[in-house]
């Protein structure tokens, strides 16, 4: 098939399939966290706003510490970088386990998600880093599919089996699972090779940090000004679009739906399939997805949005919205997926190895940096207004920023 052979040596060999396998452990637990902890806070508090302005102070690590990841990525061997995150992350979900009850639960929410986001946002960098050392050029595009349908099959199995656990039993046990996934990811990845040739460091750690994000900048800037273009766009989507639906899903489902813990388990589970499937579709069309349509990609995203409000109107049966908000959910996903997997290969393609982990975490960084200002706006703005309206205005706003996006994606595509 093309995403298990797309030239003579074979794509999932011992190191790169162990790379997957410790990312369908840990990308497991990081789901099932993901989704049972912000519900038991909109549970427990039954404030929109609070959700949203959590969650978003929780974003603030992730888009930091991905930068300083990426530096860390290209000077320190990747394997190490992914074994001592991931048992840090173990020993945190314990450590909230233990204090769960014993503490007042929004400082006690804000400080574990804050702490969990900063570690994934240093971790994902190493991940990136790592592929275009594991597969051969021309399979770039097939194993960075493969990383997305795994981050995916997490999202799709993690807030299914979370729903259940949590409507069931509650919190603990999904902490105790979330937890064991992390410490046996971290055992599975002391196994994996990865190619490393060490750089001397320029002195102390945040000089080292300095010197390699200026570093970063100026190939950017001078080299790559594309990627500058490309980075404003995907900002405008996380903060009209994605924070929009982060927020608002939740929202409609359960307290304008008034659905059950495992509804929404199933909404978000239907998210993860969309990206599953967006993902084999990537990998079995390959080369032939051309960057210069992501606008329209990224315009029938935005449609999903207003599908969405649609089917929250007044009148509308709650059993009949549910379904609606599924299926655009599956559906943002699919659309988002085959764009990221895509876009990836492109930036990786067009990336010195050596300054591959910055690069893409500079980019990560930035993009994402518009998040958590839309996710406490957001909070705010489903508070106070009817979520099918807030939709249908995030739905437009998007689509404004899609119709920009045509020039950038057909540069970018250009340069491949």
């Amino acid at each position: 098939s093309v995403v298990m052979k797309t030239s003579q040596a074979p794509l999932f060999r011992r190191d790169f399939t162990l790379v997957v396998l410790g990312q369908i452990i840990s990308l497991f637990g990081n789901a099932i966290l993901r989704f049972a902890l912000p519900l038991y806070l909109l549970r427990q508090t039954e404030s929109p706003a609070l959700f949203g302005a959590v969650g978003a102070a929780a974003f603030i690590p992730a888009v930091l510490c991905a930068p300083i990841g990426g530096v860390v990525a290209d000077r320190v061997n990747k394997r190490n970088i992914m074994v001592v995150l991931d048992f840090s992350t173990a020993g945190l979900i314990l450590l909230f386990t233990l204090l769960l009850d014993r503490a007042p639960l929004v400082p006690l929410m804000v400080a574990s998600l804050m702490l969990l986001y900063g570690i994934a946002g240093a971790y994902q960098p190493s991940v990136q880093a790592s592929i275009p050392l594991l597969a051969r050029p021309e399979q770039l595009t097939s194993a960075n599919a493969v990383i997305n349908m795994v981050q995916t099959l997490s999202a799709l199995l993690g807030p299914v089996i979370g729903g259940v656990l949590f409507g069931a039993f509650g919190i603990r046990p999904i902490l105790w699972v979330g937890m064991v996934c992390f410490f046996l990811s971290a055992v599975m990845e002391l196994f994996i090779r990865i190619p490393h040739s060490p750089r001397a460091a320029a002195g102390g750690v945040l000089s080292t940090v300095r010197q390699d994000l200026g570093e970063s900048w100026r190939f950017v800037r001078r080299e790559k000004p594309v990627f500058l273009s490309v980075m404003l766009v995907l900002a405008l989507f996380n903060l009209v679009l994605y924070a929009a639906l982060v927020v608002g899903i939740p929202v409609a489902v359960v307290q304008v739906l008034g659905m059950s813990d495992s509804r929404l388990g199933l909404t978000q589970g239907a998210m993860g399939l969309g990206g599953l499937f967006g993902g084999l579709l990537t990998a079995c069309l390959g080369p032939r997805l051309r960057l210069r349509r992501g606008s329209a990609v990224l315009l029938a995203a935005s449609l999903t949005a207003a599908g969405m409000g649609a089917v929250l109107l007044p009148g509308v049966p709650p059993a009949l919205g549910w379904w609606g908000v599924t299926a655009m959910s599956f559906a943002v996903m699919v659309l988002s997926t085959l764009l990221v997997v895509v876009l990836s290969a492109a930036v990786q393609g067009q990336t010195p190895p050596d300054l591959l982990g910055k690069v893409m975490a500079f980019i990560m960084a930035v993009s994402n940096c518009a998040a958590p200002v839309g996710q406490a706006v957001y909070g705010a703005l489903f508070e106070r207004c009817p979520a099918w309206a807030v939709l249908l205005g995030a739905a437009g706003a998007a689509a404004l920023a899609a119709v920009y996006s045509r020039r950038v994606f057909q540069e970018l595509d250009g340069g491949r």
